[in-house]
């Protein structure tokens, strides 16, 4: 066995949050693996052939946490967005103007029911806002087409450009200022769901097809030439960008994708492209066989993450992790990055909304 790289000891004085990492990256344990998540974020965006796509779990935008996603949109820091509903929704909550509120997890919550209060751990919110939210939702849905099936990609889409025109900054807002693409693969599993039988009570039913969300996503495998992946929690987000791996072969009948760089599953001539990159932000443990746990270097016997590739665990309360990633990123990455070009996505749905 050869020992290379010593660890470390860190000294205390002025530095930058970049340079703490840096330093962390050559510690121990999960401080070493925030380092080096940092790290590999770094050569994803310096790889001209790299399209990043994050996974975002969670309820993250009720903790202070979205504008921080609108950053890395805005600097296509990722090209592409699978977020859970909750993520995209409540979100919208503070870019209406509204606010959520630093409380206790140690309350009473009758006594936050009967003020019309949710709590989300030590975070409230009011439920009127909420249902504020819900109503705006409704209003965009009302607008919409009965006679075209929708992704949820291109749902949201229209929707972050509806949102631009009032002067709402969401996520889904910048994401389509900047062209970025939005998958949300469970989206009835929140306000949007509300939403659409808001709508529906008033006359409106509108359809978005799961199976239409993920051919299109899928079909970004068909047009990349390398995968970055970060997963912020786990969840469907997690599971639905690493099937992108493993399912582009049963979208172009097992024909290999030229220009992609994969392998043959010789049992069932079946061609995979793994991940090439892929960071994990988790506070979930892989023993209990759950997705949201599982290690990257499971995925490799899947053929989802490449094994050759660069990866990183750090079991890490993502309200943690996030902020001091993003601002080391910030302080390091200094050049327009040149992002994949995801306009095709939206071609089909732009054209059939011309006044969207």
């Amino acid at each position: 066995m050869e020992l290379k790289r010593k660890v470390e000891s860190i000294e205390v004085k002025e530095k930058s949050i970049s340079q703490l990492l840096a330093e962390m990256a050559k510690t121990a344990y999960q401080g070493r693996k925030l380092g080096e998540a940092v790290e590999v974020w770094e050569e994803m965006i310096k790889d001209p052939n790299v399209t990043i796509i994050m996974g975002l779990a969670g309820s993250m935008s009720t903790a202070g946490q979205w504008k921080m996603i609108n950053w890395l949109i805005e600097n296509r820091f990722i090209d592409v967005l699978v977020s859970t509903g909750a993520n995209v929704s409540e979100d919208i909550v503070e870019a209406m103007g509204f606010s959520y509120w630093q409380g206790s997890h140690l309350v009473n919550d009758r006594e936050l029911l009967k003020a019309d209060i949710n709590r989300y751990y030590d975070v409230y919110g009011f439920e009127k806002d909420y249902v504020a939210m819900e109503n705006l939702i409704k209003e965009f849905v009302l607008t919409l087409r009965e006679d075209y099936i929708y992704s949820s990609m291109e749902f949201l889409h229209l929707f972050g450009r509806w949102l631009l025109k009032r002067g709402v900054r969401s996520i889904v807002a910048v994401a389509a200022e900047h062209g970025v693409p939005v998958f949300c693969p469970a989206i009835a599993d929140s306000a949007y769901g509300e939403a659409f039988i808001m709508a529906k009570n008033e006359g409106k039913t509108i359809i978005v097809d799961n199976v239409k969300d993920f051919d299109q996503f899928v079909g970004i495998g068909e047009r990349v030439k390398d995968i970055g992946v970060i997963y912020i929690g786990g969840g469907v987000p997690k599971d639905y960008t690493q099937l992108l791996a493993i399912s582009l072969t049963l979208k172009t009948m097992h024909r290999e994708v030229p220009g992609r760089r994969g392998f043959m599953r010789k049992s069932l001539k079946e061609y995979y492209y793994p991940h090439k990159y892929a960071i994990q932000i988790t506070t979930d443990s892989p023993q209990w066989g759950g997705l949201s746990g599982c290690t990257l270097e499971e995925a490799i016997s899947w053929g989802k993450i490449d094994a050759e590739g660069k990866r990183v665990t750090c079991y890490c309360d993502a309200t943690i992790a996030l902020p001091l990633i993003t601002h080391a990123l910030n302080e390091r990455i200094k050049f327009k990055r040149k992002p994949s070009d995801m306009s095709w996505l939206f071609s089909d749905v732009l054209k059939a909304h011309p006044n969207h």
